[in-house]
This record gives C-alpha cells, sequence and structure tokens, in this order.
C-alpha cells in the first residue's frame, strides 16, 4: 500500500496562489453572466447582490434589437471566411518559409514581423479613403478581406514555428516510401501541426470576432454591422441599460468560450496525431 507523501509548505503555497490568481479571473466572468440574470432592480442595487431570483427580461431586450439576425450573420460570416482563408494562405506561405530556400526569404520574414507590430488602428483613415473611392462601403465582402489580412501575418508566423519544429527526417522519411513532397506534407507534416492550427484558428477567431473600429467606420448601415457594434445598442437618453448590456456581453462572449472548448480539446489530441506510421 502507497503511503501518500506529505505536502510541502512551498507547494501549498504555490497552489494557494494559482487559487487566487483563477478566481481574479474566474470572478468578472461569473459577474457578467450573474448580473445578465438579474432583476432591474437588484441591478442597481448600491450592496453587491449575490442570491437572486433569475430573469431572462435582460436577454429578451438584448436579441429584441433591430436587426439583431443581422448582427450575428455578418460576425459569423465575415469571421469564419477571414480565419479559414487565413490558415489557407498560411499554410503555404509558412511552408515555404520553413522549409524552402529563395531569393527574398528574409525579406519577407521581415515583412511578416512588420505586418504583425503594425497597429492597426492608425490605418483607419487610410483604409476608410481607398474603401470609400472605391463605392464599396457598407460591404461584407470588403470587410472580410480587411479581418483576413489582420489576421494573416500572426498566423504565418505561428504556423511558421510549427513547421519548422518537425523534423525534416520525417518528411524525408516518406519520400523515401514514395510519397511525393505533397503527399508528405499531407500524410506527416499536417497531422502534427494541429495544435498549431488550432491556436492560430483560436486567435484569429477572437481578434476578428472583436474588431470594433474596422466596422465603425467602413459599415454604417446596420444591415452589414456586426455584434461589436451591437454592444453599443443600450445607451438611452436615460443612461445605460445595464441588465441589457451584460446580457449582451454574455452572449458575445458565449460563441468565443465555446470555440476555445473545442479547439483546446482537439489541439491535446492532435499533438501526437499522425506521429505514428500506420
Amino acid at each position: 500500500m502507497r503511503t501518500r507523501r506529505p505536502l510541502r509548505p512551498g507547494t501549498v503555497a504555490k497552489n494557494v496562489g494559482a487559487l487566487l490568481l483563477a478566481l481574479v479571473f474566474v470572478f468578472p466572468v461569473y459577474w457578467m453572466f450573474s448580473s445578465a440574470l438579474k432583476p432591474q432592480s437588484e441591478m442597481l442595487s448600491k450592496d453587491p447582490v449575490f442570491v437572486f431570483t433569475p430573469t431572462l427580461k435582460n436577454f429578451d431586450k438584448a436579441t429584441g434589437v433591430d436587426n439583431f439576425w443581422s448582427y450575428v450573420t455578418n460576425s459569423l460570416i465575415v469571421t469564419v471566411c477571414a480565419v479559414v482563408l487565413a490558415l489557407l494562405v498560411a499554410l503555404a506561405a509558412s511552408f515555404a518559409i520553413a522549409r524552402m530556400k529563395f531569393k527574398g526569404r528574409k525579406g519577407l520574414v521581415l515583412a511578416v514581423m512588420m505586418a504583425q507590430m503594425a497597429p492597426w488602428e492608425v490605418m483607419v483613415i487610410a483604409m476608410y479613403m481607398i474603401v470609400r473611392d472605391a463605392e464599396m462601403l457598407n460591404s461584407i465582402g470588403v470587410l472580410t478581406a480587411i479581418y483576413f489580412v489582420m489576421v494573416l501575418p500572426f498566423t504565418i508566423w505561428t504556423l511558421r514555428g510549427f513547421i519548422a519544429a518537425v523534423p525534416v527526417t520525417l518528411e524525408e522519411a516518406a519520400q523515401i516510401d514514395g510519397c511525393t513532397r505533397g503527399q508528405a506534407f499531407r500524410k506527416v507534416i499536417f497531422p502534427l501541426l494541429a495544435p498549431g492550427l488550432m491556436s492560430t484558428s483560436l486567435f484569429g477567431f477572437i481578434t476578428a470576432w472583436n474588431e470594433f473600429a474596422m466596422v465603425l467606420i467602413l459599415n454604417k448601415d446596420k444591415t452589414s454591422q456586426t455584434l461589436p457594434l451591437w454592444l453599443t445598442e443600450f445607451q438611452t437618453a436615460f443612461g445605460s441599460d445595464w441588465g441589457a448590456t451584460m446580457a449582451a456581453s454574455s452572449l458575445f462572449a458565449v460563441p468565443v468560450l465555446l470555440i476555445f472548448i473545442f479547439l483546446q480539446r482537439k489541439a491535446v489530441g492532435g499533438m501526437t496525431a499522425g506521429a505514428v506510421k500506420g
């Protein structure tokens, strides 16, 4: 029978510290969701209310905004399309950077790094003028293209690191067994890139889903706006409707949480996928 080792004071202190840190990060999320379920009278109470009778009235107000489903549809279209396009382009670009030697390779890597570091907010005015002169304001396609360009540099840079970490010998062994270079990439390298694909798609989804400035400037028509602008609908002449705002914020955060949970599980499973030859 095994005897348990006594916990060291240092280990206990680390565990307690980690728990307290987790509570600090989790509490605002809890407060947002709980506030979304509170009646208006308890929402405006001076003292914090932790025990209350839940209500869905705030969610009814949030989803009752005009063009709500247009906001949802537009957000899903621009976010999913931007992420998928970025993954497809970045997969080819990162493989070329990591595996091939060609003239201008270092310059391309530098350009990707500079594009990643550049703050996109400083380009809002220039982009507005370009899109306005092209008479393409209030366009979902233009917004998707802009989000695609915003997500692409990080996706290329991250996938490049994952591809470079895969031993070249695995690819060479597959080619010796009769695979072409494309087949070796598809059957050997690609399965090993699952953690990188999941992490980059998660980052891209969060970036495109939360982006506010571009759609605010380029898409004035409510039928072509996205969910971040929906969150501004709850400002009235009498102040903010905090119940509806918290309900809207909760609904806005749910897809990101679900995507994170789904991709996290897939990433763990994909870390060893394809590593063993069948």
